[in-house]
């Protein structure tokens, strides 16, 4: 509830500050643009529903601000993080002249200064210092809000694919609304340098507040400087406070894998224990308990913990925690307990939406399959490296496409051969129709990428395929940034002897029996043998395809598969 308030009431004042910049930017125009625009600004932000939502959305932002600072065990932040919040806090001390002499004095005192002609006037003119300050309220208050805008955006996975362009906004808002006020405000002096007494003609009609009213206002401004001084400094002296209250209380022991361990206080979330103990923890959202990235493992007083919040156990549903994973930015342990976070300090928002039953590994039954060009030494023999690495990375993007494309999960390539896992998060049965689907299609691929190359390749490229189904080994393995989601395991080893296989038979595409009768085709539609395979003693019955496109499978391609097909002349039997 307090994540949504918050969110709702930062999106109203955006939308005000948006329009109020785009509105300055209008000066690049004309002042009598950014006059006529600003009649229609106005008279929809003076209505009084969306008064009541803009100066509501003021409270219960700021409320909740004072409220996370309170809340805060720790004020040990990553620059961004510090940088919001200080410039939160800042904003009402920096807007609050201009509120005042501009909406209040209209709404309380009878004045009628909306225009952009005198203000620019007062803060280019009669007092330039007010002018500066408005400027610098201007990137502070839009800075803030892209800051959180980022936090809240960067945990959905459509938002890297548009970064760039947000980034892009996110600076240009500002700069031409900076440009709209200086060259609006150059007109606005030069217009008072040419006539001594044009100011006393052009505002003669505005209802200016009188001596006294100028008065009151300027007692409105003192007093409420001291509220939004009084009101972060009473949170923060409540907070040594309640430090040394808790202190008295005893100190939770809080440890991590590699020995390290800090006490502190009884409600300090494992993210900010670990930020005091300077061990790196991901996260992503910046502890909203958004994204999931700093999830942990509770290795001890499981029992003994506050159960999740409704937000928090929300997202443990949605990456399947099972029950001894928390989210560390929100578990706040009164006990002590021993915590292994699940991702690396350096994860992404994607890896937040992975589930944690892949992450921590898990066995199951999927279909794996492995591809390598035939005869590509001798193809890269007397190539400039340049061409090998163009070849080769258009070969990568077909098959990874064609991959892709039939619903698997690229697993990795090795030297110019791929790896690719079906059924990660489906089962046994449909892994094995998209696994011979993504064969065909990668010959389809492949024969026009040959098309494409034919001017630079002497004879075309060949792959061999083989393809396994069976129980894996499915995690994340690897080290530091090399980590990444793969499989081990008996179907995995097989299907990579069976794409080895290819070479001897001649073929393009060797499937395993399992695979054909798990995907629910004619096994009498193929020509079978049978081979031995080095580390099993069962032999295994294989399906030969001289053509990975001679496939019998209804799917994603792109052509249908002919009604019939004649599997490759089988060489000799071979161990592999």
């Amino acid at each position: 509830m307090i994540r949504r308030l918050r969110l709702a009431s930062g999106l109203v004042m955006l939308s005000y500050v948006t329009m109020h910049l785009l509105n300055h930017a209008l000066g690049l125009i004309s002042l009598a643009a950014m006059e006529r625009t600003l009649h229609g600004v106005m008279a929809f932000w003076t209505q009084w529903p969306m008064q009541l939502a803009l100066y509501g959305g003021f409270t219960v932002h700021y409320a909740l601000a004072l409220w996370a600072l309170w809340q805060r065990r720790s004020l040990r932040l990553r620059a961004s993080e510090a940088a919001q919040m200080v410039l939160g806090f800042a904003i009402p001390l920096l807007l609050l002249r201009h509120v005042v002499n501009t909406r209040l004095a209209s709404d309380f005192f009878g004045a009628g200064i909306d225009s952009y002609t005198f203000i620019l006037w007062v803060y280019t003119v009669r007092s330039p210092w007010l002018g500066a300050l408005q400027l610098i309220v201007l990137v502070v208050a839009w800075s803030h809000a892209t800051i959180g805008l980022h936090f809240w955006l960067r945990v959905r996975p459509w938002y890297g694919r548009v970064r760039e362009l947000a980034l892009t906004i996110a600076v240009l808002v500002p700069v031409l609304a900076l440009l709209g006020l200086f060259e609006a405000g150059r007109l606005v002096t030069a217009l008072a340098a040419a006539d001594p007494g044009w100011a006393g003609k052009a505002f003669a009609g505005l209802a200016r507040p009188n001596p006294q009213a100028v008065a009151e206002l300027e007692e409105i401004i003192d007093a409420l400087t001291w509220l939004f001084v009084a009101l972060p400094a009473a949170v923060l002296l409540a907070r040594a406070f309640r430090y040394f209250w808790q202190r008295r209380r005893g100190l939770v022991r809080i440890s991590y894998p590699d020995g390290r361990a800090i006490e502190v206080l009884r409600g300090t979330s494992v993210l900010e224990a670990s930020r005091l103990a300077r061990i790196p923890h991901a996260s992503v959202c910046g502890g909203r308990g958004r994204c999931s990235t700093c999830r942990v493992r509770v290795r001890a007083a499981l029992p003994g913990l506050p159960p999740p919040s409704e937000e928090e156990q929300r997202v443990l549903d949605r990456i399947g925690a099972r029950r001894n994973v928390r989210l560390a930015c929100q578990l706040r342990p009164n006990v002590p307990v021993e915590v292994t976070p699940l991702l690396p300090h350096f994860a992404h928002a994607a890896d937040g939406a992975r589930r944690v039953d892949l992450a921590e590994g898990s066995e199951r039954e999927i279909a794996v399959l492995f591809a390598d060009i035939r005869g590509f030494t001798a193809l890269a023999e007397g190539r400039l490296p340049y061409d090998i690495v163009f070849i080769l990375n258009r070969y990568f993007d077909a098959m990874g496409r064609a991959i892709e494309q039939a619903g698997g999960r690229l697993d990795k390539f090795i030297g110019d051969g791929v790896m690719a896992l079906f059924g990660i998060e489906r089962d046994g049965d449909s892994a094995c129709r998209e696994a011979l689907a993504a064969a065909r299609l990668m010959s389809l691929h492949l024969a026009d990428l040959n098309a494409a190359l034919r001017g630079e390749l002497a004879e075309p490229l060949r792959i061999g395929i083989g393809i396994h189904a069976g129980p894996a080994i499915v995690g994340e393995m690897g080290y530091g940034a090399a980590a990444a989601l793969t499989a081990i395991g008996d179907a995995v080893n097989t299907a990579s002897r069976l794409e080895t296989l290819t070479k001897s038979y001649q073929c393009e595409l060797i499937v395993s029996d399992e695979v054909i009768a798990r995907a629910g085709l004619d096994r009498g539609l193929f020509g079978w043998q049978e081979t031995e395979l080095r580390g099993k003693q069962e032999r295994l019955a294989i399906a030969i395809l001289a053509s990975a496109q001679d496939m019998p499978l209804d799917g994603p391609a792109d052509r249908p598969a002919p009604a019939s097909f004649t599997p490759a002349a089988a060489s000799p039997r071979s161990r592999t």
